[in-house]
């Protein structure tokens, strides 16, 4: 019945935004290119989704075929706005112009192909950069630097770097020379430690086989660390067993130990520079909105001092605005990820950071602070669901330490 009334609303759509089409264009095959390429692309979407079985996994084919049809779609709904607009004023100029005893034919035509132009002009927009996103916006890697002061930074740890990313999202890539690239931009940024806030696969372990090597050459003089991010529970595959489930599990945490990568359970570390030390925390993931509440801040604090400096890991960010940032142990610098900016947005530094995902999270992308409390909230490295990113990059962060000065 989903099927019906989406293929019904897809049909309603597409019949409206070619009228744009057809006033600007006369020509027969154009219009049954048009007509050709909506039928097709329908069925693949369709086709796609239901051979995607109960598990719901969406494989990188899928995910072409879903941003293709975004790349369509979304524009003929800007048309449908203007094409509309056009019908309610032309409604009312007609019935003007009739009572005026004016012609109406010449100007109604004239009208019709100028909001034709404008309207096919501006859904250009969307479609070139949601083309764009799916062939060079997925891979343009951006790295971001900030510098946080703390008046209770150790002094041993004055300019400490730490470099941040998330959301790789294995399953996704399909261009191995660009992730090569980004892996060496990472290690390029010679920072005392590497920070991955979870979400390594989309979800199975095996998505990493081909990868596990390349991600092995990450390296920092403090070493790598590593926490779980909603994706890699597998919670969205439909196993044959909650053995099976169990077994993909602990293969991912396997894996990043093979990696050399040091995986925090709800647990901590301290990260030690002659004689002083920071505490880094890692929890399990824990989010809102019916994602897996695993993260257990107890248990991972056990053995912290409460004056140490604290670093957390938490993939959701969810997890800072509702627990953290008021807890009385003070964790100085949050580290999360998982919201991608929605892989699509608009960013101009200092004037405008704007993205749909804005709307459900509080903090989205970047650096926040609350009561003195630092939250990063990463824009992740890989991509899911559309396979491309529209203003909104992929993020490699690299989050320098300085203590603050007092001024008198």
């Amino acid at each position: 019945m989903r099927w019906i009334l989406f293929i019904i609303f897809y049909i309603l759509i597409d019949i409206y935004a070619f009228q744009a089409v057809r006033t600007l264009a006369r020509n027969s095959w154009i219009h049954g290119v048009y007509v050709l390429l909506s039928i097709l692309i329908l069925a693949a979407l369709i086709y796609q989704i239901s051979n995607m079985g109960a598990g719901k996994v969406m494989d990188i084919n899928t995910m072409y075929v879903f941003g293709i049809f975004l790349t369509f779609f979304v524009p003929k709904l800007i048309i449908v706005v203007f094409m509309f607009g056009e019908d309610i004023g032309r409604f009312f100029t007609g019935i003007f112009m009739k009572v005026a005893g004016s012609d109406e034919a010449q100007f109604m035509a004239s009208r019709r192909k100028f909001v034709s132009t404008i309207a096919l002009g501006i859904a250009a927009i969307p479609f070139t950069s949601l083309l764009y996103g799916m062939i060079q916006g997925k891979y343009n890697y951006k790295v971001l630097k900030y510098v946080l002061e703390f008046e209770d930074l150790p002094g041993e740890f004055e300019g400490f770097t730490l470099t941040q990313i998330s959301d790789i999202h294995s399953g996704s890539f399909d261009n191995r020379n660009k992730v090569e690239y980004a892996i060496n931009l990472i290690n390029e940024q010679k920072s005392d430690v590497i920070l991955f806030t979870g979400d390594l696969v989309n979800n199975i372990a095996d998505e990493m086989n081909d990868w596990k090597q390349l991600f092995s050459t990450l390296k920092a003089p403090h070493g790598v660390f590593s926490v779980l991010g909603n994706h890699d529970y597998g919670d969205y595959v439909k196993w044959e067993s909650d053995s099976e489930k169990a077994g993909n599990l602990q293969n991912l945490k396997k894996l990043q130990k093979d990696m050399g990568w040091n995986l925090l359970l709800n647990e901590n570390r301290y990260l030690k520079k002659n004689g002083q030390k920071i505490a880094l925390i890692g929890v399990e993931n824990w989010g809102e909105n019916g994602f897996k509440q695993a993260g257990d801040l107890d248990k991972a604090c056990q053995g912290i001092l409460e004056d140490d400096f604290k670093i957390l890991m938490s993939h959701d960010p969810s997890h800072w605005q509702s627990k953290v940032k008021k807890d009385p142990r003070h964790f100085h610098l949050t580290l999360s990820g998982h919201t991608h900016g929605m892989q699509f947005g608009i960013e101009i530094p200092g004037i405008l950071k704007w993205s749909p995902i804005k709307y459900r999270y509080k903090n989205w992308a970047g650096i926040y602070e609350e009561f003195g409390r630092f939250i990063n909230v990463n824009r992740g490295f890989g991509f899911l669901g559309y396979p491309g990113r529209v203003g909104i990059w992929p993020e490699i962060t690299v989050i320098q330490l300085k203590k603050k000065q007092n001024t008198v």
